[in-house]
């Protein structure tokens, strides 16, 4: 090293820093800048929000789910029956899957942020939907193996770009240390909306469009799993995706949702 290239090289790390410095304080600026022009908003009112893009008030319209409700399809009661009893749909028609959970009724302002999630590519509404989820699946995450988002096909996932299910996966994964794995299931068949079908018309849509991934066949034998999605309505989805699961060996499958719809409370058995 001369004395004319000596300090030249010592200066570089120097003036890396320098420009690296330079940077972050201007996207520091732009990002400031760019949250004064267009404030986030509330998803729901509209209102400016400095969060997650829903304000407290909002927040304070949902439904959450508390007990007493049905042990194995979370169905809230109107009074506490006692421990175990089940609701009349758990034992007129019980599911393939052990138990479900829910963070909130389907009301009006859980299917705004469903809606946005879903289709408006608001996937940064995920992370405090998925909180609420761990809440309220924690004695079906207690234990479990792994979490498991209901796919789409191929070519709705292509469209859409995400999966809102596997956004949701990924925020229970964080707050609960389960591993995410949407690996494991896939949808081979593609299938209408359910939206506007009936009980039997959505069962009979899913029937046999859910299959274990043959070279994941033995990550599902034996294993607790969870499975993840947005809304729970008849549960004809997630009791597909069961029905495949168990098929494949699981040992257990739950049901962990945001919102789930709730029918006039009727009284348990």
């Amino acid at each position: 090293m001369d004395a004319v290239t000596a300090p030249i090289r010592f200066a570089r790390p120097k003036l890396r820093a320098a420009l690296a410095a330079i940077r972050g304080t201007c996207a520091g600026v732009a990002k400031l800048a760019l949250d004064i022009a267009l404030p986030t908003l509330c998803i729901c009112c509209r209102e400016p929000v400095d969060g997650e893009g829903v304000c407290a008030a909002c927040w304070g319209k949902l439904s959450f789910i508390e007990r007493p409700y049905c042990p194995k399809l979370g169905i809230p009661f109107v009074y506490d029956p006692g421990p175990e009893l089940l609701s009349m749909e758990a034992i007129a028609s019980p599911p393939a899957y052990a138990r479900a959970r829910a963070a909130v009724r389907y009301d009006d302002v859980a299917r705004i942020l469903v809606h946005a999630l879903k289709y408006q590519d608001r996937t940064d509404l995920a992370p405090i939907m998925g909180r609420w989820m761990a809440r309220a699946g924690r004695d079906l995450l207690d234990g479990a193996d792994a979490l498991v988002p209901v796919p789409l096909h191929w070519r709705r996932g292509f469209g859409r770009r995400y999966n809102q299910s596997g956004a949701l996966g990924r925020s229970v994964a964080r707050q609960s240390g389960v591993r995410l794995r949407s690996d494991l299931l896939r949808r081979v068949r593609a299938t209408e909306q359910q939206v506007g079908l009936s009980r039997s018309q959505r069962a009979s849509n899913v029937q046999g469009a859910f299959q274990v991934s043959p070279e994941r066949l033995a990550d599902v034998q034996g294993r607790r799993i969870v499975l993840v999605d947005d809304v729970l309505t008849t549960g004809a989805t997630v009791d597909a995706c069961a029905r495949a699961l168990l098929r494949a060996k699981a040992a257990e499958v739950s049901v962990l949702v945001f919102a789930r719809v709730v029918d006039t409370p009727r009284p348990p058995i």
